[in-house]
């Protein structure tokens, strides 16, 4: 953070400008941002920028969600869009009606100009004070982003990743299964993993029952060969973990797997597992190697997880009813 002696009084010009100068200095890959307060879509990453005062900035109250564009389609927006829904109820948020967001998300994708990304909305309580609840009046905003999404490094699928028990307790129910963006233990839980030289952490609740990731669900493959997935009452429903689970009986027929369990999973059951992988929209599907500095299975990537990728990867290209075409 740059600290400088004297403080100028800038006017418009000279912010856009020093917005500009920013965004040039950082490696962003944002294209195309659809703000509700300015009612319509910006192509200048300079003015993808929300009010400070706004409820969401200053106090966390807002929720989000993401999608992903996949040859010029977005996969799975409707799932994601039940899960938006959801999220907005529990956090006591107006949205605009599903067909408007969904419009305005396709419209957004389409004067990005790309045909690969992600997409990422939110909704929030709108600006007006700094106080504790929204300010009386405030205008409630929608705001979506397509941006290049999130890159991992190819060796978290050719190697896997080492993962440990975070120290950072488990979000009560309420929270965890409500997408906001009050993300403070997700991210203590990750920087804790990486200040340790390690890829990530894995939650675990008070009964000793595994629960998730940072922004990830958490899978095992027992050595009776189930597929087994935490519960989703007290962690948050991930789409794709959702997903798989449907797409999952085809490793049965292939003998990968012998069963699908949703179920708690204690951590003395899990650790003994033959895989383990993290799930996600933007990690897809990831194998676990090592946990709390022990292997898991033989300490290499298994054939499950790889499968699982497989499956998810074909079904983003050829499930029809889960794309949805954009106009460029």
């Amino acid at each position: 953070m740059a600290v400088t002696s004297s403080l100028q009084t800038l006017t418009a010009e000279e912010v856009v400008a020093r917005l500009r100068a920013l965004r040039s200095r950082q490696p962003v890959k944002f294209w195309a941002f659809y703000s509700s307060q300015l009612g319509g879509i910006v192509t200048d990453p300079a003015l993808m920028v929300v009010p400070f005062d706004d409820h969401m900035v200053h106090r966390g109250h807002g929720i989000f969600d993401t999608a992903a564009i996949e040859a010029g389609k977005i996969y799975d927006l409707e799932a994601h869009l039940d899960r938006f829904i959801r999220s907005a109820r529990t956090s006591k948020l107006q949205i605009p009606a599903r067909d408007e967001m969904r419009d305005i998300i396709v419209r957004t994708t389409g004067a990005s100009g790309r045909r690969e990304g992600s997409i990422r909305y939110w909704a929030s309580a709108g600006p007006g004070s700094l106080g504790l609840t929204p300010a009386a009046g405030a205008e409630p905003g929608f705001f979506v982003m397509i941006f290049a999404g999130l890159a991992y490094p190819d060796t978290w699928y050719t190697q896997g990743l080492r993962v440990m028990t975070t120290t950072y307790p488990i979000k009560p129910p309420l929270y965890a299964v409500t997408k906001s963006t009050n993300y403070l233990p997700n991210v203590l839980m990750q920087m804790e993993a990486l200040e340790r030289g390690l890829d990530n952490g894995v939650f675990v609740d008070e009964a000793g029952n595994v629960g998730e990731s940072s922004n990830m669900n958490v899978a095992f493959v027992g050595a009776d060969g189930i597929l087994k997935h935490p519960k989703f009452d007290h962690i948050l429903s991930g789409c794709t973990s959702l997903r798989l689970l449907e797409l999952a009986p085809a490793l049965q027929t292939r003998n990968l797997i012998q069963g699908i369990q949703v179920c708690d999973i204690p951590v003395a059951e899990a650790r003994a597992a033959h895989e383990m992988m993290l799930i996600g929209s933007s990690i897809k599907v990831a194998p676990v190697v090592e946990w709390d500095q022990r292997p898991i299975g033989d300490g290499k990537p298994g054939p499950v997880a790889r499968a699982l990728r497989e499956l998810l990867t074909d079904d983003m290209r050829s499930a029809r009813d889960r794309l949805i075409e954009v106009l460029y």
